[in-house]
C-alpha cells in the first residue's frame, strides 16, 4: 500500500492528460521512504454525472485520495501529502489557470486486521 485513487468530472478528460497525472502520482509515491514502491498502485476514474457548485458545466474537479495502512506517524503523512499534493497541483496548473477546478486530496488510514493482502509482485521487481 498505499493506493492512490483520482475521481474526477469527465469533462477534464480533453484538458488533463488523467494518465499522466498517474504517472506523476506515481514516481512522487515511489519516492518517498514512507511507501514500500511495490505497494504503490495509481488509478483514475471519470465521473460520467456530477453537478458543481452553481451547476456551471465549465466546472471540473478532481479528488485524489491515498489509503494506506495504518502505521506511520502524523508527520511521515503530512509530508506525503504534501508532496503529492503538491505534484498534482503543478501537473494541473496550466489548465487550473485557464478553467474553474476544485483540487482536493485526503489521506486516510487502513485497519491492517480488517484488510488481508497478498500478492507477488515484490518477486517480479528488478530492485
Amino acid at each position: 500500500m498505499p493506493h492512490l485513487i483520482v475521481d474526477y468530472s469527465v469533462n477534464l478528460e480533453d484538458a488533463i492528460d488523467m494518465g499522466g497525472l498517474c504517472e506523476c502520482l506515481r514516481v512522487v509515491a515511489t519516492g518517498l521512504d514512507a511507501f514500500p514502491s511495490a505497494g504503490v498502485r495509481v488509478r483514475a476514474h471519470a465521473a460520467q454525472h456530477y453537478a458543481i457548485a452553481d451547476g456551471n458545466p465549465a466546472h471540473g474537479y478532481i479528488d485524489i485520495s491515498v489509503r494506506l495502512r495504518a502505521g506511520r506517524d502524523l508527520a511521515v503523512k503530512k509530508a506525503a501529502t504534501q508532496a503529492l499534493f503538491d505534484a498534482a497541483k503543478a501537473f494541473i496548473a496550466p489548465v487550473m489557470a485557464t478553467r474553474p477546478i476544485a483540487l482536493s486530496f485526503e489521506m486516510r488510514d487502513i485497519d491492517p486486521e480488517l484488510s488481508p493482502k497478498t500478492g507477488t509482485i515484490r518477486d517480479y521487481l528488478e530492485n
